[in-house]
């Protein structure tokens, strides 16, 4: 059991037999009346979003999350397929469960899979990742100066604003929380 005043977002719950995970949480302490916790949450398994509101100081059941090490293979379809490192078994996922996930994942890329009672429920993924530039339009000597930004197309199909000085081929780093370009690697 955990206190609702000690809330974060990505914190996994259980509530009415389902798992959620807390996007958005703010704590109110309204001027007339007891504090109260107001959260906006995702059901794991199925995407809907929903809000709730709890009194603070209430607790509730958080859920037992394991992440396994697992290496991304192939997409076939709608479906992602990840093998466990250790015993060399293998799953899938959906595109709707990896959510913005399929942005990121490249060939042999290890990552961390969340398993819910034995059944995966989505990904962690590292703070930034490696992609090649497939496409992008050429820079032009002086374009540095304004530091402007140009569109880029990398090797799984996300767009990324870039420096004009990125050429196409060249390997960056991309934050994987916001889609960011962050340096060239």
């Amino acid at each position: 059991m955990i206190s609702v005043n000690d809330l974060r977002t990505g914190l996994t719950l259980e509530l009415d037999g389902e798992v959620w995970s807390v996007v958005e949480f703010l704590h109110v302490k309204p001027g007339k009346g007891a504090a109260f916790v107001r959260t906006k949450l995702r059901n794991v398994r199925s995407g809907a979003v929903t809000e709730r509101t709890f009194r603070a100081g209430e607790r509730v059941p958080r859920a037992r999350i394991e992440t396994k090490q697992m290496q991304y293979l192939y997409a076939a379809g709608d479906e992602y397929h990840f093998m466990d490192t250790e015993t060399y078994e293998q799953m899938s996922l959906t595109a709707s469960a990896l959510d913005d996930a399929v942005n990121y994942l490249t060939e042999n890329m290890v990552i961390g899979v969340q398993l819910y009672e034995g059944a995966p429920i989505g990904v962690d993924l590292p703070t930034a990742v490696e992609l090649e530039i497939i496409e992008t339009e050429p820079g032009f000597r002086g374009d540095t100066a304004t530091g402007g930004t140009k569109p880029a197309t990398v090797e799984t199909g996300l767009i990324v604003q870039v420096p004009l000085f990125i050429e196409q081929g060249t390997i960056i780093k991309v934050d994987t929380r916001t889609g960011e370009y962050l340096s060239r690697a």
